[in-house]
């Protein structure tokens, strides 16, 4: 089994140890008949027999979960130990020929289980294999917002944050609405789940704006690090802080708009 994407270090050696037990699990054990051929396969689950286990002895499979490739199989690989369990969805495919052999599910349960090295390596194929996915899970799961200072309360009139001060994180309302300022001039709204002050972090710049609740708030805090770690892995967030930002820059520019109007009539 190869995993799809970035591999972590112990993997290939993992992977290939895995790849050595099947044959060592079987040995001694005669096929339940000859090498079973397919030109393709769509879903391979329609085609083998239930109480069937196959080593591939040529071709790829390719694993899909809920459409998305997972991870491939290749010769010396296990297959259908999840034929005839309801477990999650699972679907095998393969686009080129595929040669596998056949051993019946039950002689290959029962030649196992009468040899205590080969339940120890049937152990360790399992376990091996459950550790890969983990990892994968791991890797791709979105890391999770913890926040170092919790979620921080202000009344109505208090700062959120104040203009000239070093940005070390990011900010989410939670409960309540807060107002922007500049100079002391009031420069724009912010809303409940809007993210803000994320421009001084990324230009690492002091605070360009104060905000200040203009009534009760819960904010969530987000270190800058994790944010910038959160805004590479979850493009989502990227894509709201952007339309955030363009709806301020829009609004600012009718503003200025406005203000110009007035000066430049005749």
């Amino acid at each position: 089994m190869y995993l799809l994407g970035e591999q972590p270090a112990y993997a290939d050696q993992l992977i290939n140890r895995l790849q050595s037990i099947p044959t060592q699990l079987l040995d001694g054990l005669a096929p339940a008949g000859p090498s079973l051929q397919l030109e393709q396969a769509e879903d391979l689950a329609k085609v083998l027999p239930g109480n069937q286990l196959f080593i591939i002895e040529n071709g790829l499979l390719h694993a899909v979960v809920d459409e998305r490739p997972l991870f491939y199989l290749q010769e010396g690989d296990l297959v259908g130990l999840r034929q005839g369990l309801e477990m999650p969805s699972c679907r095998y495919s393969s686009e080129e020929q595929l040669s596998l052999i056949p051993y019946s599910r039950s002689e290959v349960f029962k030649h196992i289980y009468a040899n205590e090295q080969r339940q120890e390596l049937f152990l360790q194929y399992l376990i091996g294999h459950t550790a890969l996915l983990s990892d994968a899970l791991a890797r791709l799961k979105q890391p999770d917002i913890r926040p170092s200072t919790g979620f921080q309360h202000f009344a109505a009139g208090e700062e959120l944050i104040h203009q000239g001060d070093i940005a070390d994180n990011v900010f989410i309302i939670i409960e309540g609405h807060a107002e922007a300022y500049v100079d002391g001039h009031r420069v724009g709204d912010v809303q409940k789940d809007e993210i803000f002050g994320a421009m001084a972090v990324f230009t690492r710049e002091k605070r360009s704006a104060t905000v200040l609740a203009s009534e009760p708030c819960t904010v969530m805090v987000i270190p800058k690090e994790q944010f910038l770690s959160l805004m590479q892995s979850n493009p989502r967030i990227a894509h709201s802080l952007i339309e955030s930002m363009a709806k301020r820059i829009d609004l600012l520019n009718k503003e200025v708009t406005q203000l110009r109007l007035p000066a430049e009539a005749p």
